[in-house]
């Protein structure tokens, strides 16, 4: 378990619930399809499910936890309507290497009308990610 100093989160940071005890196998998806780096990892009392992580992607941060319905009741978890941008420097490396470790495509990776190289995957726990660069010339 990693326990660096967690760097200031400025801005807005994604908060992510990961569905049937997923969580430490969310923390693993994203180390390699992303190349995430963890700065904190907590159990819960069980010593099996995740209370909390946070990892840096891509030089921001995420949090996520399994989901805890004798918390909160239970839910309907399933994530809708939002999308996790990846702003990177080389689209196709990042892209492949999220489709390799397990990332579903939705919209395929490919050069768009307004000037980037973007595409949009989900992740093995329903997240949906997004992965653009400027089209290089």
């Amino acid at each position: 378990m990693a326990q660096n100093p967690a760097p200031p989160m400025p801005g807005v940071t994604p908060h992510l619930t990961i569905p049937s005890r997923g969580g430490q196998a969310a923390i693993e998806f994203y180390t390699r399809a992303f190349g995430a780096e963890e700065q904190s990892r907590h159990l819960a009392e069980d010593g099996e499910r995740l209370m909390h992580a946070h990892l840096l992607i891509n030089g921001g941060a995420v949090m996520l936890n399994d989901e805890f319905p004798e918390y909160n009741g239970e839910q309907d978890i399933a994530p809708k309507g939002v999308t996790i941008h990846l702003l990177v420097d080389d689209a196709d490396e990042w892209w492949n290497r999220a489709i390799l470790a397990g990332g579903v495509p939705v919209f395929p990776l490919d050069d768009q009308f307004w000037g980037d190289r973007y595409g949009m995957l989900r992740d093995p726990f329903g997240h949906s990610w997004s992965i653009g660069a400027p089209i290089r010339k």
